[in-house]
């Protein structure tokens, strides 16, 4: 199969047939379509751009302003012992695990074509970085799927202590000679005025905003049209013949597809069946590894950079398996010996349903306290490095 598709013209034939499929399934389906097109946009308008826009333009000023710098500075012992990163990709953890995706990996991505990190440092940094927001996990997926706040703070804690661990883990990755490099390129950075990095930042988060939604309603009408064919189905049955020992039968196996397309979908199709522990693990695995469509986000911000996409899908493979184990063990650690009945919803509400304007304050007291954290960080740094270098002049006198 392999040796096909390495093939030009045989890879080329097979696009095409899909593509012709796909076009006959929108004929077929029209009206479920633009339902699914509908859903997409809503979840936009509702979620995304009230929830990403402010820590995108955040995430932006922070690196245009050269807070990366010196927060940087004062992170560095940090950074570099455990991660093998240096300590301008603070920002990018702290944004990561705050911000939700993929403001992570675009803070990782802007710090290295700014040269403030080397490529090596990127390609660590993007393996762990890209991580969802407390306000999805506890929010949406806690009260929202499984009706408890308490499930939504293990789910937090398991999806922090796995990213975490994923840093740990890829810091062998590469070589260790890009400390050096990265001070080398730190030293050369001028930072942009504030009017000029305002504006831009401004305007390149509402296009990155604008990319994203257009991923989202993509796949929003893919994965309708994939059951309504009935390929999801066939797929769901071939993995829960696989995964049966594990437990797997096809609703599982339904919900799990779901998630590994796009994470939004597969978290909130969890229902009652099966047990509570095994919907848990399920939704941890979903958030660790975030789904296609945040992949392909995250590729998209990649373009010609020269980044390997390889350690990222690594390193989210790998966080949701993380996820998931550390999510067991925390609920035998912190029984719910609850039915799933009890937890979960009488139907879990999609993310298009929710407000925007319960949740644009929330992310916008969140990115303001988040900023302050920061402007608090940097003027320590200044005012130690101010310090460090009047103690040289009067030890020069």
């Amino acid at each position: 199969m392999l040796s096909i598709l390495s093939r030009t013209k045989y890879r080329d034939l097979i696009l095409g047939l899909a593509l012709l499929c796909a076009g006959a399934a929108l004929v077929l389906y029209p009206e479920q379509s633009m339902d699914a097109g509908r859903q997409g946009l809503q979840l936009c308008a509702n979620v995304i751009v009230p929830s990403l826009f402010p820590f995108f333009v955040l995430s932006s000023l922070v690196v245009e302003l050269g807070m990366a710098r010196y927060l940087g500075q004062a992170l560095e012992r940090l950074m570099w012992p455990l991660f093998r990163v240096g300590g301008v990709g603070a920002s990018a953890l702290v944004l990561g695990l705050v911000g939700g995706y993929p403001v992570g990996a675009q803070t990782a991505i802007s710090l290295y074509q700014k040269g403030l990190c080397s490529k090596v440092e990127t390609q660590r940094l993007l393996a762990f970085c890209n991580n969802s927001g407390p306000a999805f996990i506890l929010g949406v997926v806690g009260a929202g799927v499984f009706s408890s706040g308490t499930i939504g703070l293990l789910l937090y804690l398991s999806h922090a202590a796995a990213c975490l661990c994923v840093g740990l883990l890829f810091r062998f990755y590469g070589n260790y000679t890009s400390r050096t490099v990265s001070h080398r390129s730190t030293s050369h950075f001028q930072a942009t005025r504030f009017s000029t990095a305002l504006t831009s930042s401004i305007k390149n988060s509402f296009a990155s905003v604008f990319n994203i939604c257009a991923f989202v309603l993509f796949f929003s009408v893919v994965i309708r049209l994939l059951f309504l064919c009935g390929i999801m189905d066939a797929a769901a049955g071939l993995l829960s013949a696989v995964l049966s020992p594990l437990g797997f039968n096809l609703v599982l196996a339904r919900q799990l597809l779901t998630g590994l397309l796009e994470i939004s979908s597969g978290v909130t199709s969890l229902s009652r069946s099966g047990g509570l522990s095994g919907q848990i693990s399920m939704a941890a695995f979903m958030l660790g590894w975030a789904g296609l469509s945040v992949h392909c986000q995250v590729l998209s911000f990649l373009g010609d950079s020269g980044l390997s996409p390889g350690t990222y899908l690594a390193g989210k493979a790998l966080h949701g398996a993380l996820s998931a184990l550390f999510t067991i063990l925390l609920s035998r650690i912190f029984p719910f010996p609850q039915t799933v009945s009890s937890y979960l919803t009488e139907q879990a509400e999609t993310l298009a349903t929710l407000d925007a304007g319960s949740i644009l304050p929330f992310f916008a007291a969140s990115a303001g306290i988040l900023w302050l954290l920061f402007l608090t960080a940097s003027a320590l740094a200044v005012k130690r490095a101010k310090k460090r270098s009047g103690n040289r002049r009067r030890y020069a006198l």
